[in-house]
């Protein structure tokens, strides 16, 4: 994990009724943002951003399994609040192509250690680290990404 000219200063992460606390030396929020659970959970139906600023974003997902995801910049907290899912963190990504300038995608991993998420459950993962949502026996996850940029 790089952090450029970024300071690790202190992490909290709360989730009452939708709100959110995240401390960074880089994407501190710029505004007070409240975001209402109706909202939050019309939100969360389709997956999206319920936060959006310089260096942080906060987004409620809805997902099924998928393929790997590698992000250059991106730094995640995923906070689940619903379903149960496998998740393979680190490894090597097999067949990896480009999809985004700071994004890479593949259809699995070798290697990796693998956490089986539940609601309630946090994991942070670092830029550049892959990370696949392998399997999904509930069919679909629910959870909140924070996403904060490093440098």
């Amino acid at each position: 994990m790089r952090f450029t000219r970024v300071k690790f200063l202190t992490t909290a992460v709360a989730f009452t009724a939708g709100a959110v606390l995240v401390s960074f030396a880089h994407g501190v929020p710029t505004a007070v943002h409240y975001i209402g659970h109706d909202k939050v959970a019309e939100v969360m139906s389709k997956g999206g951003p319920i936060v959006s600023d310089p260096g942080l974003i906060v987004l409620a997902q809805r997902r099924q399994a998928g393929e790997v995801e590698y992000h250059d910049r991106t730094n995640h907290v995923f906070v689940m609040v619903e379903g149960e899912a496998t998740l393979v963190v680190g490894g090597t990504m097999v067949n990896a192509k480009r999809t985004a300038r700071d994004q890479m995608r593949a259809p699995s991993l070798e290697g990796g250690t693998t956490y089986h998420m539940s609601k309630g459950d946090v994991i942070t993962i670092p830029a550049q680290t892959p990370h696949w949502f392998k399997e999904v026996p509930t069919r679909t996850v629910a959870y909140y990404a924070v996403n904060i940029e490093s440098e």
